[in-house]
């Protein structure tokens, strides 16, 4: 674009507001139409939300790196065979198949305290990029406090819920649960993590979990996810639940002054 061209761009009042959020505000004007830079940025951004829904998560690359950190894990596959039944039936990804549920019980069925269970979810890029990352400093927590936990789970086109199953079965009282999640057009490879307390397949709701979301390069840090997903590991293990009554009202500043009481922030 030549200096000519980009003096017919009519500027928007707000553009000074765009350096304080990365959605799409004050792009200007052409005539009645948007500039073809942010169209074609708006097309990019389209494109890299659906490559983050449809390309394959790499499995066995991040076991291999699970695996370099010390960590075992176990792939396993929901009941959606492919990723086309996934968008079209949620209640498969679900679900553990048949071999999931044959490769679990030919373990020796160990006894944990917490399951970590990870799930390409709608972003396979999200997963991708801050699994391991956020994986290697919740996993040492969990372990430096006493925790008992099997090899960490991969799942295959899985949904929240997949993992009530996986923690029913090593009678865990916590079920971690990371995904990805839906991609927005600022952000595809967002991460969410879902805490449930004392979880049970099919009894267990959206209503008993904690979220937290938005983990990301321009969202949430992995320190910060880690202090929030903490203090809800420690608020549910005194108050016996997690869910819409365990509130997480508590910002940066009060996670940096917890008392020293608090034993997994210690």
């Amino acid at each position: 674009m030549s200096k000519d061209d980009r003096s017919e761009i009519a500027q928007d009042p707000w553009s000074n507001l765009t350096q304080f959020t990365s959605a799409r505000i004050a792009l200007g004007r052409t005539g009645m139409s948007l500039p073809t830079r942010a169209c074609l940025e708006l097309q990019l951004a389209h494109a890299l939300a659906r490559d983050a829904v449809h390309i394959p998560l790499d499995f066995a690359g991040l076991a291999q790196r699970l695996n370099r950190l010390g960590y075992q894990s176990q792939t396993l596959q929901s009941q959606a065979e492919n990723q086309t039944v996934y968008l079209q039936r949620p209640d498969l990804g679900r679900l553990l198949s048949a071999s999931a549920l044959d490769c679990l019980l030919r373990t020796a069925p160990i006894p944990a305290d917490a399951v970590v269970v990870v799930a390409d979810g709608l972003s396979s890029k999200a997963i991708e990029n801050h699994a391991e990352p956020f994986l290697s400093l919740l996993l040492p927590h969990l372990e430096a406090n006493g925790y008992k936990l099997p090899p960490v789970c991969l799942v295959k086109h899985g949904r929240v819920a997949i993992g009530d199953a996986i923690a029913e079965f090593y009678k865990a009282r916590l079920c971690i649960i990371l995904i990805g999640e839906r991609p927005g057009l600022s952000s595809p490879d967002s991460m969410g993590i879902y805490y449930t307390y004392q979880a049970k397949s099919g009894i267990s709701t959206d209503a008993d979990r904690n979220c937290i979301s938005n983990i990301h390069g321009n969202g949430l840090g992995y320190g910060q996810a880690l202090k929030k997903l903490l203090f809800l590991i420690n608020a549910s293990e005194k108050l016996g639940f997690s869910g819409v009554n365990l509130k997480d009202e508590t910002t940066d500043t009060a996670l940096e002054n917890q008392q020293q009481a608090n034993f997994l922030l210690d």
